[in-house]
């Protein structure tokens, strides 16, 4: 079985996979970049600032590494897109967490202060957002593919029910046998 067989490439929500993940790695590589371009030492915990939020080179070369796997998996698109925006925006949330417990200790080697922990909640809540649209939904529609894989048992009821309206009987509301 393919990734690509659930979601057709031609799919709309396809692209919403797509910019998102586009979006939000161009943002991260973005940051990444000033912060080489400031020529900042790896490890160095002393408050240098890019973009309002303190980093180091370390900081810098994760965004890098982060931002390309957004930006290769908005070119894949389809599944891929979706399941990698969901992975990294977890890693961010999670990511807030432990550093705002790390904020004014050693283990702080990446420099987070308290804008970074906002900007990682936010970011990881929007990637989280463009990975699940579509997938996570309590009324998506019969065409939408995730749908049809969680409700394969459930067409043939649907049949069965529609046959029966049509033949002037009355459908009675079925549970899904699981």
């Amino acid at each position: 079985m393919d990734l690509r067989d659930e979601l057709p490439v031609d799919h709309p929500l396809s692209r919403v996979y797509r910019i998102g993940a586009a979006l939000c790695g161009l943002l991260l590589l973005v940051f990444g970049c000033l912060g080489f371009a400031g020529s900042l030492s790896s490890f160095d915990t002393a408050g240098q600032r890019i973009v309002g939020m303190s980093t180091n080179g370390l900081l810098s070369t994760v965004s890098v590494v982060v931002g390309l796997l957004l930006f290769v998996a908005a070119l894949i698109g389809g599944n891929v897109a979706s399941s990698v925006n969901i992975a990294v925006g977890v890693l961010f949330v999670l990511s807030g967490f432990v550093h705002l417990f790390l904020i004014g200790r050693p283990g702080n080697i990446l420099d987070f202060g308290m804008t970074n922990v906002i900007f990682s909640f936010l970011m990881g809540l929007l990637i989280m957002t463009f990975g699940m649209y579509g997938r996570v939904s309590g009324g998506l529609p019969h065409d939408n593919p995730y749908w049809q894989r969680r409700h394969r048992g459930d067409r043939a009821l649907q049949a069965d029910d529609s046959q029966g309206l049509l033949a002037g009987g009355t459908a009675q509301a079925q549970l899904p046998r699981r």
